[in-house]
């Protein structure tokens, strides 16, 4: 737990790529197990209803750690500009920033969904049916959603000072003790979906506490500071989060991609399939995060590599980084569309057990659904690259495009042309357009252009 000596100027690139992703990746791949240990615990537990139900209140949550991880970005981008110039006080005051704004807008939207559930339900693709455990579960799991919130922006922080194994640690040591919770909650104790909402609050709320320790008694450079509620103060600080927010964006984006995808599917597979058709399709956006992780992990890693270096002008070790992230990316995206294709029938049926018509739809389903992962890792590592480099407006536009003006009309329209294979195969279509558009892009304006 030593912190590490990370000098973001003068380490080679492929050694310091290594120190950031390995413990990012794995960090981020244990909080995805969170999610995933849900999942299993609730389909197995409960039923396939209460998973479905899962599923139509996750968008919500995707949307809370989209906000966090806006944040977090944009703040990590100006703040490594910063400390590349050596001005350490205007990094940490807009890290403070990016805390006090982030948590302000959690608490309001955490009370919108607390006082209407039900109507939530109703807006993500949920009916009748599904609206008790939806709700229960809404009204379990809202509490984390603050702990979340600091975890998220946090370990962007912590990797920025230089402690990726600390960072590593504040994801892995809530992910277990999630799994622990989950498996008392739903069987041992017969609490339902509520049990495994109640556990994952409280592993969330874990991981901010041990954000909030490193940040005072761990931290080397980092600070924050006592927020101040002048008029100046004020002005000054929605200035700051604006540029914050706009570099940020398209990390927002990313994930209300997901929850767009998830909706927009949830309503698609009720239509078609029924409440199992959303059973199956919820294990796919189980799944979904596991891969995003791989994709996220790179992005995070290069990004303060990236950005101190562009605040240098250093053109060459920006390539460099570019270079070795694509090239993870691809070899990342390649393995995680091979395992799910050969592991597809395991999968469904850790997740929904013996309950075979939903387990059917999934077997046939998801090896076409997986075919959009090598393409979905690739892109979320170019537009990341994008914001590193204070291109949002463009990172911002591929993400929409990804996320919502591709993916809704591909999910309304294959299924019309080929039935249903079209639904497992909108995503992987949305994907390869947009990559393709990026790639245009890329080759017309160049790398490193200001």
């Amino acid at each position: 737990m030593n912190r590490d000596a990370i000098d973001f100027g003068k380490t080679r690139i492929p050694r310091l790529f290594i120190k950031l992703f390995i413990p990012t990746l794995m960090g981020l791949l244990f909080g995805g197990m969170l999610n995933v240990a849900d999942g299993i615990f609730v389909g197995r537990g409960v039923g396939s209803d209460a998973l479905a139900a899962i599923n139509i209140a996750a968008p919500v949550f995707m949307i809370f750690a989209g906000l966090a991880l806006m944040f977090g970005a944009g703040v990590s981008v100006v703040a490594a500009i910063h400390l590349s110039h050596g001005n350490t006080k205007a990094a940490n005051i807009n890290i403070t920033q990016a805390f006090t704004v982030a948590m302000l807008v959690a608490v309001i939207v955490v009370a919108i969904v607390v006082i209407w559930p039900e109507r939530v339900c109703h807006l993500f693709g949920g009916n009748d049916v599904l609206e008790p455990y939806v709700v229960e579960y809404l009204r379990w799991v809202a509490v984390g959603v603050l702990g979340s919130v600091v975890m998220f922006i946090g370990l962007f922080v912590i990797r920025l000072d230089g402690s990726p194994q600390y960072a590593m640690l504040t994801n892995v040591i809530p992910a277990l003790l999630n799994i622990g919770l989950d498996w008392y909650f739903v069987f041992p104790a017969q609490m339902g979906i509520g049990g495994a909402a109640m556990a994952t609050s409280i592993s969330e709320l874990v991981g901010s506490a041990m954000v909030i320790y490193y940040l005072f008694f761990r931290a080397q450079r980092v600070k924050l500071y006592k927020p101040k509620f002048s008029h100046k103060a004020i002005r000054l600080t929605m200035r700051n989060i604006g540029y914050m927010m706009r570099l940020g964006l398209p990390t927002l984006l990313g994930e209300i991609a997901m929850s767009c995808m998830m909706i927009v599917g949830n309503y698609m597979f009720i239509e078609w399939l029924h409440e199992d058709g959303v059973a199956a399709f919820s294990v796919s956006c189980y799944l979904f995060p596991l891969v995003f992780m791989f994709g996220n992990a790179i992005a995070q890693s290069s990004l303060p590599i990236v950005s101190y270096n562009y605040g240098q002008g250093n053109v060459a070790r920006m390539r460099q980084t570019f270079k070795l992230s694509v090239a993870t990316a691809i070899a990342c995206g390649l393995f995680t569309t091979t395992a799910v294709v050969a592991l597809s029938e395991p999968l469904m049926r850790l997740f929904l057990g013996d309950q075979e018509n939903p387990c059917q739809i999934g077997i046939a389903g998801l090896p076409l659904f997986a075919l959009g992962f090598a393409l979905f890792t690739i892109n979320v590592v170019l537009i990341g690259y994008l914001q590193s480099i204070e291109r949002s407006t463009a990172a911002t536009v591929f993400m929409l495009m990804r996320g919502m003006l591709l993916v809704i009309p591909c999910f309304v329209l294959l299924p019309t042309l080929i039935g249903i294979p079209g639904l497992w195969l909108a995503v992987p279509l949305s994907e390869l357009l947009t990559l393709l558009s990026i790639t245009i892009y890329l080759l017309t304006t160049g790398l490193t252009r200001r």
